[in-house]
């Protein structure tokens, strides 16, 4: 059975960090890309970053370039993504998404989804 299960999300003033992690199973980890997806109330979800699956190779969004690093582990099958610098537009739920490696990352053509972790920054 493949799983995504997200944690690390809370309520954080603005300007402290968080970190969000992603374990997976079920499916061969190091053989995907994985990507931070987020959504706030509202609005469509959006992409906030992307890790090849060797880990050398990332992508961001040009509003959290700086703030935030994704990063994994694929001995423990996990996925990060460390939040600085947070603002109170950094609300939304987040997901983390798995996408095959000979797939584009920016494809949107997710393999599999976690449920989400809500992450909410008060001003």
């Amino acid at each position: 059975q493949v799983q995504l299960v997200e944690s690390g999300g809370g309520l954080v003033q603005a300007g402290g960090s968080l970190r969000l992690s992603c374990v997976a199973s079920g499916f061969s980890f190091s053989l995907f890309n994985m990507i931070w997806f987020r959504q706030a109330p509202g609005k469509e979800r959006e992409f906030v970053a992307a890790v090849r699956w060797s880990g050398v190779g990332t992508d961001y969004e040009n509003s959290v370039k700086g703030r935030f690093t994704i990063s994994r582990d694929n001995a423990k099958n996990t996925v990060f993504l460390q939040m600085n610098s947070l603002k109170p537009e950094d609300t939304a739920v987040y997901y983390c998404a798995a996408i095959f490696s000979s797939k584009a990352t920016m494809s949107g053509d997710v393999d599999y989804w976690g449920q989400g972790t809500q992450v909410t920054v008060s001003s």
